[in-house]
């Protein structure tokens, strides 16, 4: 066969060869614009994070850690210097020790000297009256027989009736040397007495302040004051990380939410570990707030498609987890 035979044949093959593969070609991507692959679902690594603050405003003494270390429950992360608190320390104490002394004078009552003075000038009220009533006596038996003026009779009248009042003036004062505080002021002794100690532990509780510890085992991630810096109250000073407590976050627009049901497990990729088939188990799920909605489901009419807030937990501990690491989900 002559070489202008073949060119003849050879030319409507590769025509026709063409035709087809640009057929294939536009079928084929006919077929994917219309069946386009699904995205995978993106995710990203949280943790649970304290942070720590201290309840009372001082300056940094000391700072026992760094950023990146690892702390156990307990452990001291830093002091505090709080003089107002010391000193207000030692006011409450002094307080309470004067409190508590006139708590214990009070139940104590009068002191044996004063006891015995009260029992001595009773006893002699008590001679006075008796010596006056023999007097009386004597006048009276005068007086009766006109020997005796009736001035000198009520003057040893008199002088019976004041002895008797001595006598039970100075017994009542006996009766309360011996007997000590009414009721009402040992209670009133004991009010001030607790409530001294109340304000004893208060403020030391707000020194304890001054010794600042981790709350848990944990990771520091972040610490934001310096020795020598002022911590004021309620402001954190360090980030902790619980590094043991992790669960990827993912926000899913609820038209790929058929699969997705609270306890259900998938498989995901951790490509910053280059982990594969790392099971995940869904624990939460909740939409997230208007400004998350995704679009509508029609230009016109219709509703808003809305994204949810879906949280999983790793089925079983991923060795060098740490938040902030991306989770993909194929599907």
């Amino acid at each position: 066969m002559t070489e202008i035979n073949k060119k003849k044949i050879n030319k409507p093959v590769l025509a026709t060869g063409a035709a087809v593969i640009c057929a294939l070609f536009v079928g084929v991507g006919f077929w994917m614009g219309t069946h386009p692959a699904k995205e995978p679902l993106y995710g990203v690594m949280q943790a649970k994070t304290v942070d720590v603050a201290a309840k009372v405003t001082g300056r940094v003494q000391t700072l026992e850690i760094r950023e990146g270390d690892n702390v156990t429950a307990g452990q001291l992360l830093m002091t505090l210097d709080i003089p107002e608190v010391e000193a207000k320390l030692r006011e409450v104490r002094a307080l309470q020790t004067a409190a508590a002394a006139k708590k214990d004078l009070v139940d104590e009552g009068a002191r044996p000297q004063e006891i015995r003075a009260a029992k001595a000038q009773m006893q002699r009220a008590q001679a006075g009256k008796e010596l006056a009533q023999k007097t009386y006596t004597r006048v009276h038996a005068l007086y009766r027989e006109g020997l005796i003026s009736k001035q000198k009779h009520d003057e040893a009248l008199a002088q019976k009736k004041s002895a008797d009042e001595l006598f039970a003036a100075a017994s009542e004062q006996y009766d309360i040397a011996k007997t000590g505080a009414r009721t009402q002021e040992k209670e009133a002794a004991g009010a001030l007495s607790a409530q001294a100690a109340g304000g004893v532990d208060q403020v030391e509780s707000l020194v304890k302040e001054k010794n600042v510890t981790a709350p848990l085992a944990s990771e520091v991630s972040r610490i934001y004051v310096e020795a020598g810096e002022i911590a004021a109250a309620g402001l954190p000073l360090a980030t902790l990380v619980d590094l043991s407590d992790q669960w990827a976050v993912f926000n899913i627009r609820e038209d790929d939410m058929p699969q997705i049901t609270k306890g259900a497990v998938f498989k995901a990729q951790i490509p910053a570990l280059n982990a594969q088939n790392v099971e995940f188990k869904v624990y939460f799920i909740n939409p997230r707030g208007d400004y998350a909605t995704w679009r509508a489901t029609r230009q016109s009419s219709g509703y808003d498609l809305r994204t949810f807030e879906v949280r999983a937990r790793p089925v079983n501990p991923v060795t060098n987890l740490r938040p902030g690491m991306s989770v993909i989900v194929e599907r």
